[in-house]
């Protein structure tokens, strides 16, 4: 247990998170940057210090499984800033949390004010209890604190003008949308092939349309709503995994053998500046190439043949018996990077050149531009009712994504 922290020093650290995020363009209205300013997050963390509580780009982690996994968090400033700007509440505005920590709820009963309603539920009893606690302290009594599967709602507190989850979704259950007023946002944490953005969705005649997209991390939402990516270990000593977010697209034992054959290299000829943000890049491999995965290699197994940017994460195309994995090499003053690709398997070759042309085609066509239009649908809508470039179908939501070119 930290020590109590001196509330003077504890405000000019408040503010001058604040400052920071103004100066970095996350927090751009006067509503959301008086609700930090005044909110002491601190006293919900008070196991830490009072100099990472106010940490503006860090979590603060408030409960682990017995593997050592995070299942409760207090976000970085940064994102709750982040997710207030993309829900746009107004006072008077009705609001439901997903994912319970306390400070959030606050801020959010600081922008809806005396004429609105805040209800902020969890699945665990410990940090709705922890959420409460702080709620009660810091003078937030109206705020309603709900021990539920957030997968359902709240729906005796319904219809809201805004959702705003902050745990990890890989799906949308029909809930959040039907509690959800006509006109409302929906703010969440979306996890796509394996990417994750807390997207702002807009309700219109049923449809959620994003309006804005942001590359996040969250902890992964429990109960109904979890959803545990498909695994294959490749044989051999190399210690790499395939993860597949969103269903197996081919068999993968046909890559058993794959890393026994040469590697191949292609180089895309695509240079970005060391500072340049990527995430399109990483979001039009995962929604356009076919057999799209992430691997993962133990760094006590790595070979070095498989040798990828990141051991802990790559964007890997998966063809049949070949696979194929996007790659950089710096230049010599380390300023800007060159992406490339490297290949196993029988045609190594065509496969990398395939992926390498999809890094060039985002070079072209989608580098400097927007995220793409993501609309979602109901499970059962036909494809004959449905626009886009690619359909990403889930348990209760078919995802229409489609890229337009970089103006």
């Amino acid at each position: 247990m930290a020590e109590l922290p001196d509330e003077k020093l504890a405000s000019e650290l408040r503010n001058g998170v604040v400052d920071q995020l103004k100066e970095g363009g996350w927090i751009t209205s006067a509503p959301v940057e008086a609700a930090l300013r005044k909110v002491p997050r601190h006293l919900a963390v008070p196991e830490v210090s009072v100099e990472d509580a106010y940490s503006a780009y860090d979590a603060v982690v408030t409960q682990e499984d017995a593997e050592g996994i995070h299942t409760s968090s207090v976000s970085a400033p940064q994102i709750q800033a982040l997710q207030m700007e993309q829900a746009g509440i107004e006072p008077g505005d009705r609001v439901l949390e997903i994912g319970a920590n306390g400070p959030n709820a606050a801020y959010l009963a600081e922008l809806t004010g005396p004429g609105g309603q805040v209800t902020t539920v969890d699945i665990d009893p410990a940090p709705a209890d922890r959420a409460r606690r702080f709620l009660t302290a810091t003078g937030y009594t109206d705020v309603h604190v709900v021990v539920a599967d957030g997968e359902y709602g709240v729906p005796e507190h319904a219809p809201y003008d805004a959702i705003v989850v902050t745990v990890g979704a890989w799906d949308i259950p029909p809930a959040w949308t039907d509690q959800l007023k006509e006109g409302g946002r929906l703010v969440v944490p979306l996890r796509i092939n394996g990417l994750t953005r807390t997207y702002a969705f807009v309700k219109r005649g049923g449809l959620l349309t994003a309006v804005s997209a942001h590359v996040c991390g969250f902890v992964a939402m429990r109960g109904e709503g979890t959803h545990n990516a498909q695994e294959f270990v490749l044989p051999g000593d190399a210690g790499v995994t395939l993860r597949f977010d969103d269903g197996v697209p081919v068999d993968p034992q046909l890559l058993v053998g794959a890393l026994d054959t040469p590697r191949v290299e292609v180089w895309s000829g695509v240079t970005v500046a060391t500072n340049e943000r990527i995430g399109t890049l990483q979001m039009y491999v995962a929604t356009t190439v076919p057999g799209y995965c992430n691997m993962f290699i133990d760094p006590d197994r790595a070979t070095g043949k498989v040798g990828p940017t990141h051991l802990n994460f790559s964007l890997v195309a998966v063809d049949g018996p070949n696979l194929a994995y996007v790659v950089v090499r710096r230049n010599e003053d380390r300023t800007s990077a060159e992406f490339g690709v490297h290949a196993f398997g029988p045609d190594a070759e065509g496969v990398a050149h395939r992926l390498a042309d999809a890094v060039r085609t985002w070079g072209k066509e989608h580098r400097g531009g927007s995220d793409p239009r993501v609309v979602i649908h109901p499970a059962d809508t036909p494809d004959d009712r449905i626009a886009g470039d690619r359909v990403i179908d889930k348990r209760h939501r078919r995802i229409a994504i489609s890229w337009l070119a970089a103006s």
